[in-house]
């Protein structure tokens, strides 16, 4: 959950960092909110959740 919950914000802040910085528009990020959204309900879902989890378990693996 805390994983969930860390990505949530980081995806927010990028997003937000893209309007300001880089001249996202707010529709557009509105219409890949709805996409993230529909995707999420999607067959597709499970595979993407299992690829997430799988890279960040890789990245906590790894030591510096």
């Amino acid at each position: 959950m805390a994983l969930e919950i860390s990505a949530v914000v980081l995806l927010a802040i990028i997003v937000f960092l893209l309007i300001k910085k880089s001249g996202l528009k707010g529709m557009h990020a509105v219409i890949c909110v709805l996409f993230g959204f529909f995707l999420a309900s999607s067959s597709v879902a499970p595979t993407i959740s299992e690829f997430t989890s799988s890279v960040a378990n890789m990245l906590g693996s790894v030591s510096f």
